[in-house]
Formats: structure tokens, C-alpha cells, sequence
């Protein structure tokens, strides 16, 4: 009789304590449930510590541009500075190197923009825009240097004559510079307009000349 009770006492235990188990797991459920999901953090290239980065074929670093707090440097595989680009008054970006020296200016008008020496007093290049997917180079003379034509997710840089220079290439979330060989020379992940990364692949300028370019050409998208 009493192994009896001792087994009846035993089964009430075990019972109450799967039930307060099953009870504690589903408070756990619930409180979960309740918890809001992570934010997931998003990059925005207007962050003053981005950096976009132009990396060769085989991934190694070739040149980054650096945000700052009113600019872009422009610096080398190792970090190293090479040129600074500051927008002093609206519409026009002085370019300067690591010794504070004055290497030009790009100035924006309407659909075009202007690389000019250090002094200001003659004008090198222009980029024109002859419509949203067709822009020209040309000299101080408005002799035309390359063209460059968009269409789909590819741009054209050609001279006059229409020969192939480099194509820049959009996939997967890339822009990639492209040689007449079908090589990638370098390459981005990070957002840049497809304008302003083919300043990139003017090759009658200096990479600073090209930088400051590129820049004032992407703060309007091209426009």
C-alpha cells in the first residue's frame, strides 16, 4: 500500500514538473517574439569616414578617395595623400597636393566643367554634356579629346575618330574599367556614378587632375 502512495506522489511530481517547464518555455516564446529585430545597418557614402576604394583586377589597392568634411583626398595604395579636393565656393574645387601646393581648379557651369591651372588664368580642359548618356572632352581650343557614351550598364570612352578606349562596365554591384583587351585595369564596389568614375579613364589627365574631375562630376550626378 505504501509502494502504492510512493509511485501516486511520485507521477504528481513528475507531472507538475514537465508542466511548469512546458509553462517557463512558453513565456520564453513570447518574451522573443517581443524583442525587435536588429537594425541592420546600412553605408552611406555621405559618412565622412568612407572610403571609396579603386582596386586592380586581382583585389590589391590601387587608390582610394577619402571623404572629408568638405572634400575628398585622394590617396595611394598605402594610405598616403596625394592630392586634397575642397569645394572653397560653390562650384568651384581647388585641388591642392600633400604640400599644400595648387595643382588646379574644376569649375562647374551649366553641363560643363572646367579644369583650369593653378593661377586661374587659362583654361585646360572641358568636360561637356551633350545629353544624359553622351559627354565630350575637349581642350582649351574645344577640340575634342574622347567622347564617352553610355547605354544599358555600359559606358564608351572613344576618341573622335571612334575608337575604342576603355569601357566601363556595371555588374553585380561593380564598376569596373576595362581595357581594348577586355581587362579589368581597376575596379569599385562602392557607389560613384558611372560619369564620374570614367573621369577616371581620361588618360590625358593627371590622376589629381582626374580625381578633382571625377568628384565635382559626381557631388550632381553628372548633370
Amino acid at each position: 500500500m505504501k509502494q502504492r502512495i510512493g509511485k501516486i506522489l511520485a507521477l504528481a511530481f513528475l507531472i507538475t514538473a514537465i508542466l511548469s517547464c512546458s509553462n517557463n518555455q512558453t513565456k520564453n516564446d513570447i518574451s522573443q517574439q517581443n524583442i525587435p529585430p536588429t537594425a541592420v545597418t546600412t553605408t552611406n557614402l555621405d559618412n565622412q569616414t568612407e572610403k571609396i576604394k579603386f582596386k586592380t583586377e586581382f583585389g590589391a589597392e590601387l587608390f582610394s578617395l577619402k571623404q572629408q568634411d568638405n572634400g575628398v583626398k585622394l590617396v595611394d595604395a598605402n594610405d598616403q595623400e596625394l592630392a586634397r579636393i575642397r569645394e572653397n565656393t560653390p562650384g568651384k574645387f581647388k585641388i591642392k597636393n600633400v604640400s599644400e601646393e595648387v595643382l588646379g581648379y574644376v569649375v562647374r557651369e551649366k553641363s560643363l566643367w572646367k579644369l583650369e591651372n593653378p593661377d586661374e588664368s587659362q583654361g585646360l580642359y572641358i568636360l561637356k554634356r551633350q545629353n544624359d548618356s553622351h559627354y565630350t572632352l575637349e581642350d582649351a581650343a574645344n577640340k575634342a579629346i574622347y567622347q564617352i557614351q553610355g547605354q544599358n550598364n555600359s559606358w564608351e570612352i572613344k576618341t573622335p575618330e571612334n575608337s575604342l578606349v576603355y569601357q566601363v562596365r556595371i555588374k553585380d554591384g561593380k564598376t569596373s574599367l576595362r581595357n581594348l583587351s577586355g581587362n579589368t585595369v581597376f575596379s569599385t564596389i562602392s557607389e560613384i556614378s558611372p560619369i564620374a568614375f570614367a573621369c577616371f579613364g581620361l588618360d590625358v589627365l593627371t590622376r589629381e587632375q582626374q580625381a578633382g574631375l571625377a568628384y565635382a562630376v559626381n557631388l550632381t550626378g553628372g548633370e
